[in-house]
Protein backbone atom coordinates (compact mmCIF):
# COMPACT_ATOMS: atom_id res chain seq x y z
CA UNK A 1 0.00 0.00 0.00
CA UNK A 2 3.21 2.52 0.62
CA UNK A 3 4.85 1.86 -2.55
CA UNK A 4 1.50 1.70 -4.23
CA UNK A 5 0.37 4.91 -3.18
CA UNK A 6 3.90 6.33 -4.37
CA UNK A 7 3.48 5.38 -7.87
CA UNK A 8 0.37 6.28 -8.42
CA UNK A 9 1.68 9.95 -7.04
CA UNK A 10 4.25 9.53 -9.53
CA UNK A 11 1.71 8.40 -12.31
CA UNK A 12 -0.43 11.69 -11.51
CA UNK A 13 1.88 13.90 -11.74
CA UNK A 14 3.29 12.51 -14.87
CA UNK A 15 -0.40 13.12 -16.11
CA UNK A 16 -0.76 16.57 -14.72
CA UNK A 17 1.88 18.43 -16.43
CA UNK A 18 4.53 17.53 -18.82
CA UNK A 19 2.50 14.58 -21.14
CA UNK A 20 -0.47 17.10 -21.72
CA UNK A 21 2.21 19.76 -22.66
CA UNK A 22 4.05 17.70 -25.03
CA UNK A 23 0.58 15.71 -26.38
CA UNK A 24 -0.71 19.38 -26.80
CA UNK A 25 2.31 20.91 -29.39
CA UNK A 26 2.78 17.80 -30.72
CA UNK A 27 2.14 17.72 -34.65
CA UNK A 28 0.86 14.27 -35.17
CA UNK A 29 -2.91 14.62 -33.45
CA UNK A 30 -3.81 16.54 -36.85
CA UNK A 31 -3.21 13.36 -38.78
CA UNK A 32 -5.10 10.66 -36.54
CA UNK A 33 -7.68 13.35 -34.64
CA UNK A 34 -9.52 9.95 -33.29
CA UNK A 35 -6.41 8.66 -31.92
CA UNK A 36 -5.77 11.48 -30.44
CA UNK A 37 -9.07 12.12 -29.01
CA UNK A 38 -9.03 8.60 -27.29
CA UNK A 39 -5.29 9.40 -25.49
CA UNK A 40 -6.45 12.84 -24.20
CA UNK A 41 -9.76 11.01 -22.72
CA UNK A 42 -6.98 8.17 -21.14
CA UNK A 43 -4.87 10.90 -19.87
CA UNK A 44 -8.09 12.77 -18.13
CA UNK A 45 -9.29 9.54 -16.69
CA UNK A 46 -6.20 8.04 -15.39
CA UNK A 47 -4.68 11.34 -14.24
CA UNK A 48 -7.99 11.77 -12.10
CA UNK A 49 -7.74 8.11 -10.99
CA UNK A 50 -4.39 8.59 -9.97
CA UNK A 51 -4.88 11.61 -8.41
CA UNK A 52 -7.26 10.37 -5.93
CA UNK A 53 -5.77 7.17 -5.83
CA UNK A 54 -2.84 8.23 -4.00
CA UNK A 55 -4.28 10.06 -1.43
CA UNK A 56 -6.60 7.37 -0.99
CA UNK A 57 -4.28 4.49 -0.50
CA UNK A 58 -1.70 6.83 1.46
CA UNK A 59 -4.99 7.06 3.61
CA UNK A 60 -5.61 3.53 4.33
CA UNK A 61 -1.94 2.57 4.35
CA UNK A 62 -2.23 1.97 8.61
CA UNK A 63 -5.63 -0.31 8.26
CA UNK A 64 -5.16 -2.33 5.33
CA UNK A 65 -2.84 -4.54 3.17
CA UNK A 66 -5.04 -3.74 0.44
CA UNK A 67 -7.45 -0.84 -0.76
CA UNK A 68 -10.62 -3.23 -0.02
CA UNK A 69 -9.47 -3.84 3.59
CA UNK A 70 -8.65 -0.36 4.20
CA UNK A 71 -11.94 0.31 3.21
CA UNK A 72 -13.82 -2.13 5.01
CA UNK A 73 -11.19 -1.01 8.67
CA UNK A 74 -12.24 2.75 7.79
CA UNK A 75 -16.28 1.88 6.99
CA UNK A 76 -15.79 0.29 11.30
CA UNK A 77 -14.31 3.37 12.13
CA UNK A 78 -17.28 5.47 10.67
CA UNK A 79 -19.93 3.33 11.17
CA UNK A 80 -18.94 1.14 14.63
CA UNK A 81 -17.42 3.65 16.15
CA UNK A 82 -13.97 1.81 16.37
CA UNK A 83 -11.02 3.85 17.60
CA UNK A 84 -9.01 5.93 15.13
CA UNK A 85 -5.81 5.84 16.65
CA UNK A 86 -4.07 3.99 13.82
CA UNK A 87 -4.46 6.80 11.69
CA UNK A 88 -2.11 9.62 11.65
CA UNK A 89 -2.67 13.23 10.80
CA UNK A 90 -1.22 13.07 7.44
CA UNK A 91 -3.54 9.71 6.79
CA UNK A 92 -6.82 11.84 7.93
CA UNK A 93 -5.45 14.40 5.98
CA UNK A 94 -4.96 12.88 2.72
CA UNK A 95 -8.11 10.72 3.00
CA UNK A 96 -10.20 14.11 3.17
CA UNK A 97 -8.44 15.33 0.60
CA UNK A 98 -9.23 12.35 -1.11
CA UNK A 99 -13.12 12.20 -0.69
CA UNK A 100 -13.45 16.03 -1.39
CA UNK A 101 -11.75 15.97 -4.61
CA UNK A 102 -13.95 13.42 -5.56
CA UNK A 103 -16.50 15.45 -4.37
CA UNK A 104 -15.83 18.30 -6.18
CA UNK A 105 -15.10 16.87 -9.25
CA UNK A 106 -18.87 14.96 -8.84
CA UNK A 107 -20.28 18.08 -8.24
CA UNK A 108 -18.89 19.99 -11.04
CA UNK A 109 -19.61 17.90 -13.43
CA UNK A 110 -23.31 17.57 -12.53
CA UNK A 111 -23.16 21.17 -11.95
CA UNK A 112 -21.95 21.81 -15.62
CA UNK A 113 -24.01 19.40 -17.31
CA UNK A 114 -27.24 21.33 -15.26
CA UNK A 115 -26.06 25.08 -16.45
CA UNK A 116 -25.50 23.67 -20.02
CA UNK A 117 -29.01 22.25 -20.40
CA UNK A 118 -30.45 25.24 -19.03
CA UNK A 119 -28.61 27.29 -21.83
CA UNK A 120 -30.18 24.75 -24.54
CA UNK A 121 -33.76 25.00 -22.84
CA UNK A 122 -33.60 28.81 -23.18
CA UNK A 123 -31.62 28.80 -26.67
CA UNK A 124 -34.00 26.09 -27.95
CA UNK A 125 -37.56 28.57 -26.53
CA UNK A 126 -35.67 31.56 -28.57
CA UNK A 127 -35.41 29.33 -31.57
CA UNK A 128 -38.78 28.71 -31.39
CA UNK A 129 -39.43 32.31 -31.55
CA UNK A 130 -37.67 33.94 -34.19
CA UNK A 131 -36.24 30.27 -36.42
CA UNK A 132 -38.20 28.64 -39.77
CA UNK A 133 -37.78 25.03 -40.71
CA UNK A 134 -35.19 25.04 -43.85
CA UNK A 135 -35.85 23.37 -46.87
CA UNK A 136 -32.17 21.73 -46.61
CA UNK A 137 -33.32 18.64 -44.46
CA UNK A 138 -35.05 17.69 -40.70
CA UNK A 139 -33.70 19.06 -37.59
CA UNK A 140 -32.60 22.41 -40.07
CA UNK A 141 -33.92 25.57 -38.68
CA UNK A 142 -32.94 29.13 -40.84
CA UNK A 143 -32.31 32.75 -38.20
CA UNK A 144 -33.57 36.18 -39.72
CA UNK A 145 -29.30 37.19 -39.80
CA UNK A 146 -26.69 39.05 -42.39
CA UNK A 147 -24.25 37.36 -40.86
CA UNK A 148 -23.34 33.81 -42.01
CA UNK A 149 -23.51 31.94 -39.06
CA UNK A 150 -24.13 28.09 -38.10
CA UNK A 151 -23.75 26.00 -35.34
CA UNK A 152 -25.85 22.76 -34.13
CA UNK A 153 -27.87 22.60 -30.60
CA UNK A 154 -27.30 19.03 -28.89
CA UNK A 155 -30.22 17.73 -27.63
CA UNK A 156 -30.91 14.18 -28.37
CA UNK A 157 -34.17 13.68 -30.62
CA UNK A 158 -34.43 17.48 -29.96
CA UNK A 159 -30.94 18.31 -31.93
CA UNK A 160 -31.35 21.31 -34.68
CA UNK A 161 -28.60 22.58 -37.01
CA UNK A 162 -28.90 26.32 -37.12
CA UNK A 163 -28.52 28.21 -39.78
CA UNK A 164 -28.57 32.07 -41.02
CA UNK A 165 -29.84 33.71 -43.93
CA UNK A 166 -26.26 35.47 -44.85
CA UNK A 167 -24.96 31.99 -44.48
CA UNK A 168 -27.22 30.59 -47.11
CA UNK A 169 -27.02 33.23 -49.53
CA UNK A 170 -22.90 33.67 -49.21
CA UNK A 171 -22.85 29.68 -50.09
CA UNK A 172 -22.43 27.98 -52.61
CA UNK A 173 -24.83 24.08 -52.68
CA UNK A 174 -21.76 22.44 -52.07
CA UNK A 175 -20.43 24.60 -49.37
CA UNK A 176 -24.09 24.29 -47.71
CA UNK A 177 -23.68 20.83 -48.02
CA UNK A 178 -20.49 20.49 -46.37
CA UNK A 179 -21.69 22.99 -43.62
CA UNK A 180 -24.63 20.83 -42.61
CA UNK A 181 -22.51 17.49 -42.83
CA UNK A 182 -20.02 18.57 -40.78
CA UNK A 183 -22.72 19.72 -38.57
CA UNK A 184 -24.61 16.56 -38.31
CA UNK A 185 -21.59 14.65 -37.81
CA UNK A 186 -21.04 16.84 -34.20
CA UNK A 187 -24.38 15.89 -33.55
CA UNK A 188 -24.01 12.39 -34.08
CA UNK A 189 -20.59 11.36 -33.14
CA UNK A 190 -21.97 13.43 -29.73
CA UNK A 191 -18.96 15.78 -29.37
CA UNK A 192 -20.94 17.59 -26.81
CA UNK A 193 -20.69 15.10 -24.15
CA UNK A 194 -17.08 14.68 -24.44
CA UNK A 195 -16.97 19.21 -24.57
CA UNK A 196 -18.77 18.18 -21.57
CA UNK A 197 -16.67 16.31 -19.80
CA UNK A 198 -13.66 18.52 -20.48
CA UNK A 199 -15.38 21.55 -19.77
CA UNK A 200 -16.05 20.28 -16.05
CA UNK A 201 -12.38 18.73 -15.85
CA UNK A 202 -11.03 22.78 -16.59
CA UNK A 203 -13.83 24.24 -14.35
CA UNK A 204 -13.45 21.94 -11.48
CA UNK A 205 -9.37 22.44 -11.62
CA UNK A 206 -8.53 25.47 -13.21
CA UNK A 207 -5.31 25.86 -11.53
CA UNK A 208 -3.84 22.97 -13.20
CA UNK A 209 -2.45 24.63 -16.88
CA UNK A 210 -3.28 21.24 -18.67
CA UNK A 211 -7.02 21.19 -17.89
CA UNK A 212 -6.66 24.60 -20.72
CA UNK A 213 -4.62 22.99 -23.03
CA UNK A 214 -6.72 19.78 -22.92
CA UNK A 215 -9.82 21.37 -22.98
CA UNK A 216 -8.34 23.30 -26.07
CA UNK A 217 -7.06 20.42 -27.90
CA UNK A 218 -10.36 18.47 -27.65
CA UNK A 219 -11.87 21.65 -29.00
CA UNK A 220 -9.40 21.35 -31.88
CA UNK A 221 -9.83 17.91 -32.70
CA UNK A 222 -13.59 17.40 -33.20
CA UNK A 223 -13.34 19.96 -35.71
CA UNK A 224 -11.34 18.16 -37.45
CA UNK A 225 -13.01 14.87 -36.98
CA UNK A 226 -16.24 16.90 -38.23
CA UNK A 227 -14.37 17.96 -41.65
CA UNK A 228 -13.10 14.51 -42.11
CA UNK A 229 -16.70 13.04 -42.46
CA UNK A 230 -17.65 16.04 -44.59
CA UNK A 231 -14.72 15.10 -46.70
CA UNK A 232 -15.85 11.87 -47.72
CA UNK A 233 -18.29 13.47 -50.11
CA UNK A 234 -17.44 16.95 -50.84
CA UNK A 235 -14.29 18.56 -51.73
CA UNK A 236 -11.18 20.30 -50.11
CA UNK A 237 -11.65 23.33 -51.85
CA UNK A 238 -15.03 23.28 -51.33
CA UNK A 239 -14.65 22.97 -47.18
CA UNK A 240 -11.91 25.36 -47.07
CA UNK A 241 -14.38 28.01 -48.49
CA UNK A 242 -17.28 26.90 -46.66
CA UNK A 243 -14.66 27.30 -43.61
CA UNK A 244 -13.57 31.11 -44.24
CA UNK A 245 -17.08 31.90 -44.93
CA UNK A 246 -18.57 31.04 -41.69
CA UNK A 247 -15.29 31.90 -39.43
CA UNK A 248 -15.19 35.54 -41.53
CA UNK A 249 -19.02 35.93 -39.90
CA UNK A 250 -18.11 34.76 -36.27
CA UNK A 251 -15.69 36.83 -36.26
CA UNK A 252 -17.73 40.29 -37.00
CA UNK A 253 -18.85 42.60 -34.66
CA UNK A 254 -22.34 41.86 -33.28
CA UNK A 255 -22.24 38.59 -35.11
CA UNK A 256 -25.69 36.22 -33.57
CA UNK A 257 -23.73 32.95 -31.96
CA UNK A 258 -24.91 29.67 -30.40
CA UNK A 259 -23.64 31.59 -27.29
CA UNK A 260 -25.19 35.27 -27.56
CA UNK A 261 -28.83 33.70 -28.60
CA UNK A 262 -28.77 31.46 -25.82
CA UNK A 263 -27.24 34.56 -23.36
CA UNK A 264 -24.14 32.49 -23.01
CA UNK A 265 -20.55 32.50 -23.86
CA UNK A 266 -20.20 29.67 -26.34
CA UNK A 267 -19.83 26.18 -26.38
CA UNK A 268 -19.49 25.88 -22.61
CA UNK A 269 -22.20 27.89 -21.07
CA UNK A 270 -24.08 27.78 -24.43
CA UNK A 271 -24.16 24.63 -24.53
CA UNK A 272 -24.05 23.85 -28.54
CA UNK A 273 -21.16 22.66 -30.82
CA UNK A 274 -20.11 24.90 -33.29
CA UNK A 275 -18.82 23.68 -37.23
CA UNK A 276 -16.86 26.24 -38.76
CA UNK A 277 -17.46 29.24 -36.64
CA UNK A 278 -19.26 29.64 -33.23
CA UNK A 279 -16.87 28.19 -30.93
CA UNK A 280 -14.23 27.74 -33.36
CA UNK A 281 -11.22 29.64 -32.11
CA UNK A 282 -9.40 31.93 -35.41
CA UNK A 283 -6.35 29.53 -33.96
CA UNK A 284 -8.50 26.07 -34.14
CA UNK A 285 -9.57 27.57 -37.85
CA UNK A 286 -5.87 28.56 -38.86
CA UNK A 287 -5.14 24.91 -37.85
CA UNK A 288 -8.18 23.48 -39.87
CA UNK A 289 -7.30 25.38 -42.82
CA UNK A 290 -3.72 24.49 -42.73
CA UNK A 291 -4.30 21.13 -42.38
CA UNK A 292 -6.72 20.91 -45.36
CA UNK A 293 -4.14 22.74 -47.60
CA UNK A 294 -1.03 20.72 -46.50
CA UNK A 295 -2.81 17.40 -45.85
CA UNK A 296 -0.72 14.83 -44.23
CA UNK A 297 -1.04 10.79 -44.43
CA UNK A 298 -2.74 9.40 -41.07
CA UNK A 299 -0.57 7.76 -38.70
CA UNK A 300 0.88 4.15 -39.85
CA UNK A 301 -1.78 1.56 -38.67
CA UNK A 302 1.15 0.34 -36.05
CA UNK A 303 1.86 3.58 -34.35
CA UNK A 304 -2.41 4.19 -34.10
CA UNK A 305 -1.94 0.54 -32.34
CA UNK A 306 0.71 1.93 -30.11
CA UNK A 307 -1.13 4.51 -28.56
CA UNK A 308 -4.28 2.99 -28.56
CA UNK A 309 -2.55 0.24 -26.58
CA UNK A 310 -0.59 3.05 -24.59
CA UNK A 311 -4.29 4.90 -23.73
CA UNK A 312 -5.33 1.57 -22.49
CA UNK A 313 -2.19 0.84 -20.03
CA UNK A 314 -2.59 4.67 -18.85
CA UNK A 315 -6.46 3.09 -17.60
CA UNK A 316 -5.18 -0.35 -16.56
CA UNK A 317 -2.17 0.38 -14.91
CA UNK A 318 -3.89 2.99 -11.79
CA UNK A 319 -6.67 0.40 -11.57
CA UNK A 320 -4.77 -2.58 -11.13
CA UNK A 321 -2.57 -0.63 -8.28
CA UNK A 322 -6.01 0.14 -6.65
CA UNK A 323 -7.92 -3.25 -7.00
CA UNK A 324 -5.03 -5.95 -7.24
CA UNK A 325 -4.13 -7.03 -4.14
CA UNK A 326 -0.38 -6.83 -3.31
CA UNK A 327 0.48 -6.08 -6.80
CA UNK A 328 3.83 -4.63 -5.67
CA UNK A 329 4.26 -6.87 -2.96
Amino acid sequence: MFWTSYLLAVLALILAWPVPVLLSRAQWPARSPFTAMVLWQAIALAGGLSMIGAMLVYGLEPIGDTLIAGLKGLAGMVFNNEPTTALGFWHLFALSAAALLTAHLVFTLLLTYYKIERQRRRHRELLALLASPSADGPGTVVINHDSPVAYCLPGGARSVTVLSDGLMAALEPAELRAVLIHENAHLSQRHDLLLWAFAAWRQALPWFPTTRLAQTAVNSLIEMLADDVALRTESKGTLIKAIAIVSSGSASPGTLSAGSLAGGSGIIEGGSVSATGGADSPRTTASRVSRLLSPQPPLAKGLRTLVLVTSALLLAVPTALLIVPGLLG
